[in-house]
């Protein structure tokens, strides 16, 4: 782990480590799990991309409203499956990852589909609204673009606290929803800069592209998701009692 940074002569990869050692500890151990499982989430995200950039290119809502939550529905099984893998790795879960994902797909595949399904609506949604900025003839008002941003970080930090629990337990969606609430609230800020992280990798993506694609069988969407989840799992597991309800330490 000493490549690009100073190695830490107090770290040991056999023992859970804390703060930075944690996240370097983290990748060394999961990255090629996370990479596989991220490799199936890309796949099961082709449809939903594939209807949104055909929206586009036709300039059609109406197909946008309908592809986009087909496709998030095919797409929100692997959405679980992928936060089911990093949070097992956050927990140290020793199931090897292929049985984990085919657990996780036969426990989550329905209770995903909704979410699945209001996410790639959002997806959709945003992402039209983003090309009509792009093709407007007057720059948006600094309130729209504001108010755009905003609501798409609320969106985001919501969906780092509501995917968790769709995975780790078995919950109806208004529980869900009012747990993400009391979250927000009890920590605000550290929620806030989940969304801000999550705010800010879309944006390179979009700002970049294409080139940003060929960074997308390494990085994908497991790197944002775990870097999302690894600044909150601290305040997850000690008010959701994660590893106790587990019995994992």
């Amino acid at each position: 782990m000493g490549l690009f940074i100073r190695e830490d002569p107090g770290y040991n990869e056999n023992i859970r480590q804390t703060g930075f050692n944690r996240y370097k500890q983290l990748l060394a151990l999961r990255f090629g799990q996370w990479w596989k499982v991220n490799m199936i989430t890309l796949a099961g995200l082709v449809p939903l991309a594939a209807g949104i950039v055909y929206s586009i290119c036709v300039s059609s809502v109406l197909v946008l409203i309908p592809c986009s939550i087909l496709g998030g529905m095919i797409a929100g099984p692997f959405l679980a499956g992928m936060y089911d893998a990093i949070l097992r790795g956050l927990r140290d879960d020793p199931l090897p990852w292929k049985d984990a994902w085919i657990r996780s797909w036969r426990q989550n595949w329905k209770e995903s589909l909704v979410p699945g399904a209001v996410t790639g609506l959002m997806a959709g949604l945003y992402a039209f609204m983003t090309m009509l900025f792009w093709w407007a003839e007057a720059m948006p008002s600094l309130g729209t673009v504001a108010l755009y941003l905003f609501s798409l970080l609320l969106l985001l930090a919501l969906s780092s606290l509501y995917w968790p629990q769709l995975v780790l337990f078995g919950q109806s969606p208004a529980v869900r929803l009012r747990n993400c609430v009391l979250f927000c609230v009890k920590y605000f800020w550290r929620v806030m800069g989940t969304g801000l992280l999550q705010l800010a990798y879309i944006a390179i993506q979009v700002l970049f592209a294409p080139w940003t694609l060929f960074l997308l069988p390494v990085t994908g969407v497991w790197y944002i998701m775990f870097l999302s989840q690894f600044s909150i799992y601290g305040q997850l597991n000690e008010d959701f009692h994660i590893e106790e309800s587990f019995g994992e330490t």
